[in-house]
């Protein structure tokens, strides 16, 4: 795990389209974050997942590059768009409500049984 020094900060907003809901992303991403030590949040909106993450630059690097590698077998990941800005000193990490957006869709898997992990969340 990685410690959070206080020095090389940095936050990552990032945007997650694809088939992203309803397969387990946002415990996987939980999941990431504390594994980095990382602080912020996760949602869902109509159109994507919304993520801000901060911690340390080389921890919230390999967030980034394990949001895409390590993502739950059933989540089909087309786009990520990720912006980087200063720190905003969140003290934790948590999964937000989803927020609906009018006119917005997203791709939305097939009916599948809830996995164990999962349940156990």
């Amino acid at each position: 795990m990685s410690k959070v020094t206080g020095q090389s900060l940095k936050l990552a907003s990032i945007s997650v389209r694809g088939i992203v809901q309803g397969v387990g992303f946002r415990p996987f991403v939980y999941g990431l974050a504390v594994k980095h030590n990382l602080k912020g949040w996760v949602y869902n909106t109509s159109e994507d997942v919304k993520i801000e993450v901060e911690g340390e630059a080389e921890a919230v690097e390999q967030f980034e590059l394990e949001l895409e590698t390590k993502a739950p077998p059933l989540a089909h990941i087309e786009n990520v768009t990720i912006e980087h800005h200063p720190p905003l000193g969140y003290k934790n990490f948590e999964i937000r409500h989803s927020q609906a957006q009018e006119g917005k869709y997203q791709l939305i898997s097939p009916d599948v049984a809830t996995c164990q992990a999962c349940l156990g969340e």
